[in-house]
């Protein structure tokens, strides 16, 4: 087999392929198989047609068609692998040349990843906030705490912002009830703004017992943007008690026996919390900086995928939340434009990074470990609330290890890249970026409480995880091998028949 390489574009090629008519022989005797089982010939049985008459019956043009089928994906890849050249997506496949029993060719034009060197990172500096910890953060995470824990009380008086009123909603459009858009018994907090335009108002000064009728349009349902005829009945005004920040409320809401050993517990979290933000900020900046460094070529059809991944991701989170693209672009004080450039400029930066990345595992011949494989699987399943094995299953029956290799194998690129950075917070401290997981990662506290009998629990539950992703691994590697010998000894068998 002879394969050129035409360079299209920095980011697109023109496999040109031509093949000895004779590697088309096994391609041919699967077809001449697989026709024979279908056609019905008298005198002869499914499977039992021979050749010559499959070619008077059928066609020999339809045998050759079948065996091109057949055989344009393994010649594909194999041009792919002699032409060392990383392919992105799906290829289009012209047939040029197909003269019987002579030769065969074809051309594939595909994109691909752009060559480039990844520049020197040694040397540069990002700069992260600092791990600041205020008093105005501790009492505001304290407060958070105390609302999980407060009441409601009635109260026999008009509602006002930051009360809890339980309301009825009836919605009619041009006189005709809209059920979709109707409730009872919904426990609004007035003056939140989350749910229909003007409800804040209409509420405002009512009692128990009272109504209004106000003019929106509606947000979701089969009416969504009309205008609708909106009247809100108050069942009841309730206020918020919150419990006082007091060592009884600490007994309650914690282990701790007084209020300053919440709070001093309170403030060492959030710094935990500051810490791994500063990480994170790092390892972001350390790619954008290296990033500025460099011109890499984007096939516009991948930067395009990423835009429409992004988009869907979008739409579900909008679905999921309950709120509309316009209400969101309104919030955000963005217009249509605005957002889908920031989407398209998102999207084509995340398509650089991953590129430069994969670039710079290949230039340091990283690799990945099944310990590490492992590690990902149990982090993603504790994530997803699944079990390890069960996730790692899904992900070999659905052919997702090789984009779970990739992803493991970025990560590692991107350590590499921030062990060699200099990092600093904005008062100028220079910060120890293993130093600092290190830190985060040793964090214990004394055997003796309840925390830390939960802490040996989760322990030993990771333990159980860690081999369980262990398992479904070499799992995933034996179905690998079985389908890869299924395979191997199908065309075998192809071969002598």
């Amino acid at each position: 087999m002879k394969t050129d390489v035409e360079e299209l574009t920095p980011t697109r090629v023109k496999l040109t392929v031509e093949v000895p008519f004779d590697e088309l022989k096994p391609n041919l005797d699967k077809a001449y198989k697989e026709i024979s089982q279908q056609v019905r010939i008298k005198g002869f049985r499914p499977g039992r047609v021979p050749a010559p008459l499959i070619d008077k019956y059928v066609g020999r043009g339809a045998v050759l068609q079948e065996a091109v089928n057949d055989a344009l994906p393994e010649l594909y890849g194999r041009a792919v692998e002699e032409s060392e050249i990383f392919v992105l997506g799906q290829p289009d496949v012209e047939v040029t040349e197909l003269d019987d029993g002579q030769q065969f060719a074809f051309t594939a034009e595909v994109d691909i990843r752009p060559k480039f060197e990844v520049p020197d990172y040694d040397g540069l500096e990002v700069v992260v906030d600092d791990a600041e910890v205020t008093d105005e953060q501790v009492e505001e995470t304290l407060g958070n705490l105390r609302e999980r824990f407060a009441s409601l009380t009635t109260v026999e008086r008009a509602a006002q912002a930051g009360d809890f009123a339980t309301i009825d909603l009836a919605a009619a459009v041009d006189g005709e009830a809209v059920e979709d858009a109707s409730t009872t018994g919904y426990s609004y907090e007035v003056g939140s703004g989350s749910s229909v335009e003007g409800l804040d108002d209409a509420v405002t000064g009512l009692s128990a017992g009272e109504s209004a009728t106000f003019t929106a349009p509606l947000a979701g349902g089969e009416r969504a943007g009309q205008d609708a005829e909106i009247t809100v009945t108050v069942q009841s005004v309730k206020v918020k008690d919150l419990p006082e920040a007091d060592d009884e409320f600490a007994q309650l809401a914690s282990e701790f026996d007084t209020i300053e050993e919440l709070r001093a517990d309170v403030r060492t979290r959030l710094g935990r919390q500051v810490k791994l933000q500063q990480l994170s900020d790092a390892r972001d900046k350390a790619l954008e900086a290296l990033l500025e460094k460099v011109e890499i070529p984007l096939p516009d059809k991948v930067v395009q995928d990423e835009i429409d991944r992004r988009n869907q991701q979008f739409e579900q989170q909008l679905a999921i939340s309950g709120t509309t693209r316009e209400a969101y672009l309104a919030e955000e004080e963005k217009t249509e434009e605005e957002f889908t450039s920031d989407v398209a400029e998102a999207a084509a930066l995340a398509v650089k990074g991953g590129f430069l990345l994969d670039q710079l595992a290949v230039q340091e011949e990283l690799g990945v470990e099944n310990e590490e494989l492992s590690e990902y699987v149990v982090t993603q399943a504790m994530q997803m609330g699944v079990a390890p094995q069960q996730l790692a299953e899904y992900l070999t029956e659905n052919n997702q290890l090789p984009a779970i290799v990739a992803e493991v194998l970025r990560n590692k690129a991107l350590n590499l890249i921030v062990e060699h950075v200099t990092i600093k917070d904005e008062s100028g401290n220079e910060l120890d970026a293993a130093a600092i997981q290190r830190e985060l990662n040793g964090e214990t506290v004394e055997v003796g409480s309840e925390a830390d009998a939960e802490a040996e629990v989760a322990a030993e539950a990771q333990e159980i995880a860690d081999a369980d992703a262990d398992a479904a691994a070499a799992d995933a590697a034996d179905v690998q091998a079985a389908e890869e010998a299924d395979e191997a000894a199908a065309e075998k068998a192809d071969d002598k028949s």
